[in-house]
């Protein structure tokens, strides 16, 4: 059975920084094209961070640009999303997903499998 499951949420203070990581089962994903989206209470689920399968070619929501930065480790089967300068706007359930492209892809129907969910919550 695939799984994907975040962790590294919490609650942390406005201008703080988490880093999140998703581990993975069943599966290697060493070549599928990964990512972050998030869910805000009461809005459509958004892009946050995508990087393609090799590694090589990452893409940002400009909400975040210069404040995330998306990561895989060298046997690509664990992704990151490094948290810097958080604002109350980014709380949020994050999610990772993975898709069977290879590239990097901002729709979350382009992605084939989804972690359950971890929350950030960004107090002010």
């Amino acid at each position: 059975q695939v799984q994907l499951v975040e962790s590294g949420g919490g609650l942390v203070q406005a201008g703080g920084s988490l880093r999140l990581s998703c581990t993975t089962s069943g599966r290697t994903f060493s070549t599928y094209g990964r990512s972050w989206f998030r869910q805000a209470p009461g809005k459509e689920r958004e892009f946050v961070a995508a990087i393609s399968g090799n590694g090589e070619s990452t893409s940002y929501a400009d909400s975040v640009k210069g404040r995330f930065t998306i990561s895989r480790d060298s046997a690509k089967s664990t992704l990151y999303l490094q948290m810097n300068s958080l604002k109350p706007e980014d709380t949020a359930v994050y999610y990772c997903a993975a898709t069977r492209y290879r590239g990097t892809y901002y729709t979350a129907r382009d992605y084939h499998y989804w972690g359950q969910g971890t929350q950030v919550t960004v107090s002010s």
